[in-house]
């Protein structure tokens, strides 16, 4: 019998699993691990609970160098074919990044996984499958928390796709059903970071713990012994006016620079907005930068308001996914991502690469008839809003460009402006993809029945949202909203991100200091809604397409603008004399 729990040091094990670091810079190529060592933390790695006892792990130890160099030449190879994937902005970045350290340390161990063993009936197993790997996942993670705990570093290499998880198991002479589960270059190190090394680089940030517990059921946020938050609240509470000193800072920098004062006019008010956003002096490049296409259908559609079947909406989410239309094409061309949030397509889209599925409802409610959407609706989907933002900023993409598509959207875009800036309907409804005379007084005429049948309070945005929808305003509204609490800039399209502003501005009005009109929208609402916000569009070229093209081609003048506070010298640093000095 045990006499009990052993004394271990809690406090002690949990800086260790915070120490922890996936190292690929800073070994010790010269310094072997002995065998005793190696042993130890192999040791740790075979005591890893597994599924039914099965210990589906085995481990190959590699330390001859000819072995590891044709690794190393596959790793490559599956590398660059990764790097061409990459937006132009993403895989710059990438390539400044250490990604391996297969011939810098002096040794390597693979971790199979036999999914075979423990034969027909392993308990835990007959329901899960993949329960196998995922024990191999634990053993993993004990040889990493034990070679952090003998002073060693751990990289763990990942680009292997199925055909090149095949060619390493030939390479190492595996039997055709075992699996790679992982390769690990192990050595010593000259220390450890205080951050991830991804993270200290600018490619991702680590979430905070609050975002990540839920309590008894999805959504329901907030660390043990604490009450649930609110998303929205918790989101509104953290968003700040921009930083006064560091807009002043960057006009007082602007001026010091060797060019006529302002010179750069429009160029010269992003780059002190910038600034202002960052909270510092110069702020970080807007790059990389992702647009988030919000999608979803409407219910007043059924009102003739568009002379476009309800079924186009599915169909222009998979041309975004395959790449075929105009923003995908801006995209390419500037280096941005694209990525497409199904908040409320009428249609179920199949599981692609770059769709986010975020569904709220199959759509909203026809707004004349009813409410578009219930309040629980409404806040749902500006919480998928939020939490893209989050997951995207989090991914290390450093300017959010707002893109929309649904079929009918102008419409609700119309009420949601008319509501929070008092317009008639007929100054703010707009033709929207080209509808005729007739069509455009019939959508007026159903914006204003719309309004009459509601009249929501402008200081109940939930409210608003309810009562005209659409599903993708509430997201893009939570977008800027989650943007802004994270200090992050964003780039708004066009009307329909006009209307998504006037929502956020409702939340928090200082989450407007975070927004860059990106264009003017030819629908009238959009300039009704930029006025109203206070906000000038950098770009004016007859647009109304929507889908974040707008957005896109505003980016570079964004990026131009903060490149000129970084690269441009003052009059001091180059030695020319100042007219004013």
């Amino acid at each position: 019998m045990s006499p009990g729990p052993s004394a271990l040091d809690p406090d002690g094990f949990h800086r260790l699993a915070r120490a922890r670091r996936d190292v690929r810079t800073g070994f010790l190529p010269d310094r072997d691990v002995d065998d005793a060592t190696l042993r130890r933390v192999l040791a740790s790695a075979h005591t890893a609970p597994s599924v039914g006892h099965s210990q589906p792990w085995d481990f190959v130890v590699l330390r001859d160098r000819a072995v590891r160099a044709r690794v190393r030449d596959l790793v490559h190879r599956h590398r660059d074919a990764y790097a061409a994937s990459l937006p132009r902005a993403r895989a710059a970045a990438f390539a400044s990044l250490r990604v391996e350290a297969i011939l810098e340390t002096p040794v390597n161990v693979v971790v199979t996984c036999d999914p075979t063993r423990g034969g027909r009936h392993t308990l835990g197993r007959y329901a899960q499958p993949r329960m196998g790997p995922y024990s191999a996942v634990s053993a993993v993670q004990n040889l990493w928390l034990a070679a952090r705990a003998e002073g060693l570093g751990v990289g763990w290499v990942s680009f292997f796709d199925g055909t090149g998880e095949r060619e390493l198991a030939g390479l190492l002479g595996l039997p055709a059903h075992v699996e790679v589960v992982a390769y690990l270059c192990v050595g010593h190190v000259d220390g450890f970071a205080d951050a991830p090394e991804l993270e200290t680089a600018g490619w991702s940030r680590r979430r905070p713990l609050g975002w990540a517990v839920h309590h008894e059921t999805w959504g329901r946020r907030g660390l043990p012994g604490e009450e649930p938050m609110d998303l929205i609240n918790e989101t509104v509470d953290a968003i700040v006016p921009a930083s006064a000193q560091a807009r002043a800072a960057a006009r007082d920098h602007l001026d010091r620079m060797t060019k006529p004062r302002g010179s750069l006019g429009r160029v010269e008010d992003v780059a002190v907005t910038l600034s202002g956003i960052a909270g510092v002096c110069p702020p970080p490049l807007p790059e990389p930068a992702v647009v988030a296409v919000f999608a979803a259908d409407h219910g007043v559609h059924a009102q003739g308001v568009s002379p476009w079947p309800q079924e186009v909406t599915a169909q222009m989410v998979g041309n975004f996914l395959a790449g075929g239309a105009v923003v995908n094409a801006f995209a390419r061309q500037l280096g941005a991502e694209v990525c497409v949030v199904d908040v409320g397509v009428a249609a179920d889209l199949d599981p692609v690469p770059g769709l986010v599925p975020r569904k709220v409802a199959a759509g909203s409610a026809d707004m004349t008839a009813g409410p578009a959407l219930t309040r629980e609706q409404a806040r749902a989907a500006v919480e998928a809003g939020i939490e893209t933002a989050r997951d995207l900023v989090a991914a290390g993409n450093r300017c959010l460009l707002t893109g929309d598509m649904g079929i009918a959207n102008t419409t609700a875009a119309a009420a949601l402006i008319c509501t929070f800036t008092g317009a008639d309907p007929a100054v703010a409804t707009g033709r929207g993809t080209g509808v005729d005379d007739d069509t455009l007084a019939r959508k007026t005429g159903v914006v204003r029945a719309a309004l009459g049948r509601h009249r929501p309070d402008p200081a109940d945005p939930l409210g608003v949202l309810a009562a005209f929808g659409g599903l993708e305003h509430a997201g893009l509204a939570g977008l800027v909203l989650g943007a802004a609490a994270l200090r992050v800039p964003v780039l708004l399209d066009g009307v329909s991100g006009g209307a998504a502003a006037l929502v956020a501005a409702a939340f928090a009005p200082a989450a407007v200091d975070y927004c860059l009109a990106g264009h003017r929208s030819v629908e009238p609402g959009h300039t009704v809604a930029l006025d109203h916000l206070g906000l000038v569009p950098l770009l004016d070229m007859g647009m109304r397409l929507g889908e974040g093209t707008g957005a896109l081609l505003a980016l570079p003048v964004a990026q131009s603008a903060v490149r000129a506070l970084h690269d441009v010298a003052t009059f001091d640093s180059a030695g020319v004399v100042d007219k004013d000095a």
